[in-house]
């Protein structure tokens, strides 16, 4: 009987280290694969005047007071990284569209660290 329930709570230990299809299937990818992704869009949410002196390579502009006005727009995209100058602008439109139900929408901090990122690509 012992030898029973010993080999039991060994089945039972061993089910349960196996990760489910569903959090295998939600696993994301990291954010340095997701920028060096040609088909991603990289969204500046500063204003058009921070924007215009400087960006990441391949950066568009979409002001975070204009966020709500774009939703078509970033449905449509495979996958969108978004940043700014210091991450909290950024965070406020991660936070809007996937409050909106839009998916794929990364969050890339600030334009120093996407930038960084883009550089790490073309050492390799």
């Amino acid at each position: 009987m012992r030898l029973l329930l010993l080999m039991m709570g060994f089945v039972v230990s061993l089910s349960s280290c196996k990760a489910s299809s569903s959090q295998l299937a939600t696993a994301k990818p990291d954010l340095t694969t997701i920028v060096n992704d040609p088909q991603t869009t990289l969204v500046d949410v500063r204003v058009p005047e921070q924007f215009e002196k400087s960006t990441v390579q391949h950066g568009v502009n979409i002001p975070l007071a204009e966020i709500g006005d774009h939703l078509d727009f970033f449905r449509k995209q495979k996958q969108t990284v978004l940043y700014c100058n210091r991450g909290v602008q950024s965070k406020k439109a991660l936070d809007f569209l996937t409050s909106k139900g839009i998916k794929n929408v990364y969050f890339g901090k600030t334009m120093d660290n996407v930038t960084a990122i883009q550089h790490q690509k073309e050492k390799r």
